[in-house]
């Protein structure tokens, strides 16, 4: 039962388009005396109220002759194999040579495919493009039709201002649409049955308003601020996302960055250098595609202060410098060829030497010390040891 839903929509809609186009092609396309024919085929020109009998003579416009291999069959000119080359006006003559018929000779080609494009700018209508699969030579006409999933069929309406697209108003975001756009020349028609989805075709125009600000005393940072596109509602339940893409002027690559926000401070940005800032916008929940970039703006982040110092003072005395012309008077002072690192070098070189000088002489001095105090040891050991062999050897009774 679901499949056959689809189908005959699929019919309606179909049946509703050829409709229109048989109409489109039986109604005059607003050129008297032209008459239209396939490239390729055999085209006849009739001679109107000549006898099948009658002699006719053919001429062709700005030509003395007929083209290649045409003949003349009951009254009326066959052109086999028409091309382009064929193109023009013709006249058919009675044998008296008066004028009996005059017919201008239009070629192409059958309508082709055509490609189709839907985009929704907002939630309430949706618009399709489209352009021809092939080039017929011939005036075009489109028509153009929709068929909703309730079953109402309808015209998506064409702008004359903008040719090539039609707009349905008033659409719900959450139903699905079969396009029918016909293709219709006064050959015959072709077409295209497009089936859409509003949540797959939403594409909000690009944010409006955008403004790029340095923010002082700040050297690498810029505030950027923009506002919803005047095409989308302002609805509580149908919000936006950004996403925000930024570069330095002189540089390739984009830095990217995405918010919910309708302002955002660039963190990163190059101080003294300009930036060039676009933005795009996205439902908020993630529906269709993302729009266009905006139209680009631009602004430089402040320069640091101690570096804009810095640099203005070292261009001043560059200016001083090349200001003042070489004298041609000689210097009597002597030129003072010394650097301030070199004194410092020489001062550390010193200290370090001296440092050295005194822990030798402190070294050999410990050492004459030690060898002194060694020295008069060995001096109070020999009288110690003759006085105790002395004593051994007086006799006991002496002793007490």
């Amino acid at each position: 039962m679901r499949s056959s839903i689809p189908g005959l929509g699929r019919v309606m809609v179909f049946l509703a388009a050829l409709a229109s186009a048989s109409f489109a092609i039986l109604e005059d396309w607003g050129e008297e005396g032209v008459q239209y024919g396939q490239l390729g085929t055999d085209v006849t020109l009739p001679c109107p109220g000549v006898r099948a009998s009658s002699p006719v003579r053919w001429r062709r416009a700005g030509a003395t002759a007929l083209p290649e291999g045409s003949a003349i069959q009951e009254g009326s000119l066959v052109l086999p194999s028409a091309s382009l080359a064929f193109v023009g006006a013709y006249s058919c003559h009675g044998e008296d040579g008066g004028l009996l018929h005059t017919v201008s000779l239009r070629l192409g080609h059958l309508p082709g495919v055509p490609f189709v494009y839907c985009r929704a700018s907002d939630y309430e209508n949706f618009s399709c493009s489209w352009t021809s699969s092939m080039e017929t030579f011939l005036p075009t006409r489109y028509i153009t039709t929709y068929r909703n999933r309730n079953g109402h069929v309808g015209l998506c309406l064409q702008d004359p201002s903008l040719p090539g697209t039609c707009t349905v108003h008033r659409s719900e975001f959450w139903s699905s649409y079969r396009l029918n756009i016909t293709e219709v020349n006064p050959l015959g028609f072709s077409y295209r049955l497009l089936d859409v989805t509003m949540q797959a075709i939403i594409k909000p125009d690009p944010p409006e308003g955008l403004v790029v600000e340095p923010i002082p005393l700040a050297p690498r940072r810029l505030h950027v601020s923009w506002k919803y596109p005047s095409s989308w509602p302002k609805e509580p339940h149908f919000q936006l996302r950004f996403r925000l893409q930024y570069r330095p002027v002189i540089h390739c690559s984009w830095s990217m960055v995405e918010t919910v926000n309708l302002s955002e401070v660039i963190t990163d940005a190059f101080a003294g250098l300009e930036h060039v800032v676009q933005v795009s916008a996205k439902d908020f929940l993630d529906a269709g595609n993302w729009s266009e970039w905006s139209a680009e703006a631009r602004a430089t982040p402040v320069r640091d202060l101690a570096s804009t110092a810095s640099e203005e003072t070292t261009t001043d005395a560059r200016l001083e410098s090349l200001a003042k012309e070489p004298s041609q008077v000689p210097n009597p002072e002597p030129i003072n060829h010394s650097d301030p690192l070199e004194k410092m070098a020489v001062l550390v070189s010193l200290g370090i030497f001296a440092f050295f000088i005194l822990a030798a002489v402190l070294v050999i001095t410990i050492l004459i010390w030690l060898r002194v105090r060694k020295h008069g040891k060995d001096k109070t050991k020999p009288s110690f040891l003759v006085a105790a062999t002395h004593l051994k050897a007086l006799p006991k009774a002496q002793i007490l």
